[in-house]
């Protein structure tokens, strides 16, 4: 389970505070999937970095008694002065997983060749991508969350991110942002759409989508 207790998530903009989050308490529960939903600007990125730990609250807390994913699409948790592999190994070491199998994993998945040994900062936005969502895919998480990462690459890499994605989440979780319905549809048991600062919960995704759809005209 993932809980949000009483949390308040702002930035300091121009000498006001602009609110992501106010007071929210939401459970993320074991065995549902969830669909991120909200107008551009709504908050949904920063959300998902909450819930990761990437970024923290400035008042509440997140818990999480599950092992949660970095946001598949976020690839600024990485270090871009250093190589793919080096990366690689600190990932494993963090995750407590062996390294070489990791190497290997990403290596062939993400097909980006020699540049595994080159700083990431060299890397096209398609190679990191590719990058990130290897790494992600060779490590085993509890909750996968999910940031617009199924529109990565041509449509033979999308394939085999679907297919591998699948594969992940036959035994595990998902929280997800898509602007694409359809695709939240076929993941997502529960919808929660971001409205001015408030998490709205619906349990029948339809439900989530019309609401969603009546905020986006």
């Amino acid at each position: 389970m993932i809980t949000m207790e009483n949390v308040t998530k702002y930035y300091k903009t121009a000498g006001h505070r602009r609110y992501i989050l106010r007071k929210q308490n939401i459970h993320f529960l074991a065995g549902q999937s969830y669909g991120l939903l909200g107008v551009n600007g709504a908050g949904k990125s920063t959300t998902m970095r909450l819930i990761a730990g990437a970024e923290l609250p400035n008042r509440g807390h997140v818990r999480r008694n599950v092992r949660v994913s970095w946001p598949l699409g976020f690839g600024n948790g990485f270090n871009s002065l250093l190589s793919g592999k080096e990366n690689i190994k600190f990932v494993a070491r963090a995750y407590g997983e062996d390294y070489h199998r990791v190497l290997r994993f990403v290596t062939e998945f993400a097909e980006i060749g020699s540049y595994i040994n080159e700083p990431l900062r060299t890397y096209s936005s398609g190679m990191g991508a590719r990058f990130a969502f290897g790494l992600s895919m060779a490590i085993e998480f509890d909750c996968y969350l999910v940031d617009e990462i199924t529109a990565v690459g041509d449509a033979n890499f999308q394939r085999r991110c679907r297919d591998a994605f699948q594969q992940r989440r036959a035994k595990s979780d998902v929280i997800m942002i898509s602007h694409d319905m359809n695709t939240i549809k076929d993941y997502c048991d529960v919808a929660i759409v971001l409205i001015d600062g408030h998490m709205v919960q619906f349990d029948n995704v339809e439900d989530g989508i019309a609401t969603y759809m009546r905020l986006n005209r």
